[in-house]
């Protein structure tokens, strides 16, 4: 449906920008296939009305010509829809360059590079930015463009999801309203069918490929914040939620200064709650053998990760 109404749309748009004259609504009808199929003339004429003022809202300068014998017109003349020139001084034209070095992804990537080059075919110079800075945001998770195309058309997802230590992974059906890169992991956001409420899911622990489910059947929220979601959801900053570890005694100073509490459990480990949030499982990977998760199991298996990387190189 969303297809087929942005292709009339664009039809539409091109056939009263490539004429000379005004066009009436009955030669329309008559040149764009898609009104073919509508047989009524009072819903071809709603549908039209409908089409015109979309078409306005993005931008399009319609005009309405009145001929002497009554009858409208309509026509979108090129120099009322024609784009200003682009002109960039050095410093924007090196953040434009900059900017497009950002995504390692294929895809955007590519989308990246080409908008370049034809702001470059229609005049616009700018230096390729062979800077030492060089920002990057990488999307090495193969659910990454799926789920990205499936944010940008608003369709469901349906995706098998590994939760922390589970043996299996779970199916889940989604609604994705956002995405983020946070800490170096990418995460989604959305509405959970089944559960019925916001989920938050991190990227590197969907399983197999991702399979779209049809259209969105919830509200999208105006604002959507990843960041402040899995926050939340994690305990980022948050003193009230803590983990649990267990130290060996007489080490990780940093730690013990660090925790809420403190008990001791046995002549060689201690047991600290210490506030939890993303980033603990790099820290807590410093000390090594000295260090033992006992919760949440989310930072347990991040541990466990971590340390099994650095075991393999």
């Amino acid at each position: 449906m969303a297809i087929a109404k942005a292709e009339r749309l664009m039809n539409l748009a091109l056939c009263l920008m490539n004429t000379r004259r005004p066009v009436s609504k009955r030669e329309l009808r008559a040149s764009i296939e898609a009104y073919h199929e509508v047989t009524s003339d009072e819903s071809f004429n709603r549908m039209f009305e409908r089409d015109k003022d979309d078409l306005r809202e993005l931008g399009l300068v319609i005009d309405t010509v009145e001929s002497i014998d009554g009858e409208f017109g309509y026509l979108a003349r090129r120099d009322r829809n024609r784009l200003p020139d682009i002109a960039l001084d050095p410093e924007e034209a090196a953040a434009l360059a900059l900017a497009a070095k950002v995504w390692q992804q294929a895809r955007l990537a590519e989308a990246a590079s080409g908008a370049l080059q034809k702001l470059r075919a229609a005049g616009v110079p700018y230096e390729d930015a062979n800077s030492a800075l060089e920002p990057r945001i990488p999307a090495p998770e193969p659910a990454f463009e799926a789920l990205m195309l499936a944010t940008r058309e608003r369709r469901a997802v349906a995706f098998d999801y590994r939760k922390a230590n589970a043996a299996h992974p779970e199916p889940r059906l989604l609604e994705p309203w956002a995405l983020e890169c946070w800490r170096g992991h990418w995460y989604v956001a959305g509405h959970d069918r089944d559960r019925g409420a916001v989920r938050v899911f991190r990227l590197s622990r969907i399983t197999g490929r991702v399979k779209v489910r049809g259209g969105f059947t919830a509200e999208v929220p105006d604002h959507v914040d990843v960041r402040e979601t899995v926050a939340r959801w994690a305990g980022e900053g948050a003193t009230a939620v803590t983990a649990r570890i267990r130290l060996r005694r007489d080490s990780g100073y940093p730690l013990r200064a660090r925790a809420v509490a403190t008990t001791p459990v046995d002549a060689e480990w201690d047991e600290l709650e210490v506030p939890y949030g993303h980033g603990l499982d790099a820290w807590l990977a410093e000390f090594g053998p000295d260090v033992v998760v006992l919760a949440p199991e989310e930072l347990r298996a991040d541990l466990l990760d971590r340390l099994r990387a650095v075991a393999k190189g």
